[in-house]
């Protein structure tokens, strides 16, 4: 469920080609939770990412709506600084408030040509104790990033010259642990928001630990086809339904 609701709030070659298309972007979504014939709104998430001279800024802000409050009380801050330059995060920062948990996770990134050091540092706080105090060093070697600087360069891939079923993998760090995040392209549909149709890229979200084994559930994105491509529609499930973000427009 953790990761469901973090991704919706929500590859060495490529990225170093990439040619960066943000400058200052605002995107909001409305947070659906879906069971059977139950469809409500149960939060909103707002993402956003400027320019600050040769790096990034990108944020992710969600919250759960009053109603949802009494059930699962979520407000959760996700930051991460990105060099524009290669678009490689330099440091990430997320900041979760479920119930009465608190995590706080911080990653900071380094290079030495293709090989890449995330130094990590992870607290948690249950009912007001400290019951985690964590820091590791992860290291990988190409394309590495983290939890919201992905969806950014998930963007910038070249999807029109892809054929359906073609998977992109790389490495992703949290405060937690290092996985695999891999990107497989499931072709273009048309995908309806609002009265409005989009047509778009639908991508399939895969993660898997060091032994290939899934570390959570699959999710899903809808991105649009044209020069913005924005994330329209994000799906993923949880213990019971399913949580659907959709763009606010």
């Amino acid at each position: 469920m953790k990761r469901s609701l973090l991704i919706i709030f929500l590859f060495i070659s490529l990225v170093a080609t990439a040619a960066s298309p943000y400058v200052n972007e605002t995107v909001r979504y409305r947070v659906m939770y879906k069971w059977g014939l139950i469809q409500k709104q149960a939060g909103t998430a707002t993402l956003s990412i400027h320019l600050d001279g040769d790096r990034y800024q990108a944020s992710l802000v969600a919250a759960s709506d009053p109603w949802a409050d009494g059930i699962f009380c979520v407000r959760d801050t996700l930051y991460s600084t990105i060099l524009k330059d290669g678009f490689r995060p330099l440091r990430y920062h997320k900041a979760a408030h479920e119930g009465s948990d608190h995590k706080d996770d911080v990653v900071v990134f380094s290079y030495s040509g293709n090989n890449v050091t995330g130094q990590c540092h992870r607290q948690v706080f249950k009912e007001g104790q400290q019951t985690v105090n964590q820091h590791q060093t992860l290291h990988a070697t190409g394309t590495t990033v983290d939890m919201l600087s992905s969806f950014y360069y998930m963007r910038m891939l070249p999807f029109p010259t892809w054929r359906s079923g073609h998977k992109h993998s790389m490495t992703i760090f949290s405060g937690k642990r290092k996985e695999t995040l891999t990107l497989q392209y499931r072709g273009v549909e048309d995908v309806k928001v609002d009265g409005k149709t989009y047509r778009c890229f639908h991508i399939t979200f895969i993660f898997t630990g060091d032994s290939g084994k899934k570390t959570s559930d699959d999710m899903d994105a809808w991105i649009t086809t044209d020069a913005s491509r924005t994330a329209v529609q994000l799906e993923g499930k949880l213990p019971v339904g399913k949580v659907r973000c959709q763009i606010i427009r």
